[in-house]
């Protein structure tokens, strides 16, 4: 699917069946395309939140909740809103959290939303978080304004996601994104086309240098960004101004 000649609607909805499709496999697939570094990575992002006990988080495109959960382990008595549109994910997610014990912290707060149209109010978060979301909306600055919207002052936004690889291994890399993980994605989840859809977008989104920038739009100060696996992942994160 070419994001540029789709509608919002179009690809929204191509995007959410493509995840209830690979919902139950979804968790195993990430673990094994990124070698197990993706647990890595979202300890990361929890980290860059700078959570405090009793904070709010909103961790939209959750997904099966991978981050919200690691925010739960990282830091007591957390407000989680674990939001997203794909359904089927989001029951993955519950499922996981019924089969766990969390020790007496507060249950994650599951909820519908679309992340161009988030149902929250202003100033109602501490930190929004997301893994994988920009490269699969066709808006990213719609995006990014809702995320800042409801960011109190002071608050932080951190995001992973793919970046397009570069330098010399780039002919290897596109071989094992192109040809490896549709394959492994058949054998895994049956759904081949998900997963040629999947490293495709990720050769096609924005470098880590341009996301950058379009935080900065935003209103984001102190963005910054991290790259990992060969170049080919990077964590961004951004403060919104006007604390004290």
């Amino acid at each position: 699917m070419d994001m540029h000649t789709t509608s919002h609607a179009d690809h929204a909805a191509y995007v959410r069946n493509m995840f209830g499709r690979i919902a139950r496999r979804y968790n195993l697939m990430n673990r094994l395309m990124t070698f197990g570094q993706d647990r890595r990575w979202r300890r990361y992002v929890v980290q860059r939140a700078a959570l405090r006990p009793g904070a709010w988080l909103l961790d939209i495109a959750t997904g099966t909740g991978d981050i919200a959960f690691e925010a739960q382990r990282q830091v007591g008595d957390l407000h989680i809103v674990a939001a997203d549109f794909a359904l089927p994910m989001m029951r993955v997610g519950q499922r996981r959290e019924s089969c766990a014990s969390v020790d007496g912290r507060r249950p994650l707060s599951w909820q519908a939303a679309d992340t161009l149209h988030l149902p929250y109010a202003a100033h109602a978060f501490d930190a929004v978080t997301s893994g994988y979301l920009f490269r699969n909306v066709t808006d990213i600055a719609g995006a990014l304004a809702e995320q800042v919207r409801v960011l109190k002052p002071g608050g932080r936004l951190v995001t992973l996601d793919t970046t397009p690889p570069r330098g010399p291994l780039r002919p290897l890399i596109q071989f094992y994104l192109r040809q490896v993980i549709p394959l492994l994605g058949r054998w895994i989840t049956g759904q081949a086309d998900a997963y040629r859809y999947l490293p495709e977008s990720t050769l096609g989104f924005k470098s880590a240098e341009e996301l950058a920038a379009l935080m900065r739009t935003a209103g984001l100060v102190d963005v910054g960004w991290r790259r990992f696996m060969l170049g080919t992942m990077a964590l961004h994160w951004g403060t919104k101004p006007g604390a004290g």
